[in-house]
């Protein structure tokens, strides 16, 4: 089912669509799968208080992090029928517009890839201590407020 160690899953930097393409080709061989979704987190170009976004800087806890992130892929194979799951998540500075999270998961079955992406999605949302720095167009930043 999935390793016991947990696997880091930090990318530095933007997660590139020329990565998330050759992480869906890569299933195409694996022909017991009939179902794969796909969640994209994309930093947004918010307004707060007048000063747009440009980017968030992300930073984490690493270990505890990756932990976190292990217990939510592991908790999620027990409670839904997945074949396989990836979960990659940014750090450092993302520009608004680009891609911050990827979780791709697969089933035999559709229902569960829909069932499944919610539940992970929430759990890193609600568990994992990543943290963002919003930058704005000036320059200034503050510490983002997780919604």
């Amino acid at each position: 089912m999935t390793d016991k160690k947990p696997k880091n899953v930090f990318k530095q930097g933007a997660i590139a669509s020329e990565f998330i393409g050759e992480s869906i080709a890569k299933h195409q061989s694996k022909t017991s799968i009939g179902a794969h979704n796909i969640f994209l987190g994309q930093v947004r170009a918010d307004v707060v208080d007048g000063k747009p976004i440009s980017a968030i800087e992300y930073t984490a806890y690493e270990d505890m992090a990756n932990t976190k992130f292990h217990d939510i892929r592991e908790a999620a194979f027990e409670k839904f029928n997945l074949t396989c799951m990836h979960i990659y998540h940014s750090l450092g500075i993302v520009k608004a517009g680009e891609i911050c999270l990827f979780v791709f998961v697969s089933s035999p079955r559709r229902k569960e890839v829909f069932k499944a992406l919610e539940y992970i999605v929430e759990e890193i949302k609600a568990q994992v201590p990543v943290f963002g720095k919003e930058i704005f167009e000036d320059d200034t930043h503050q510490w983002k407020k997780n919604t």
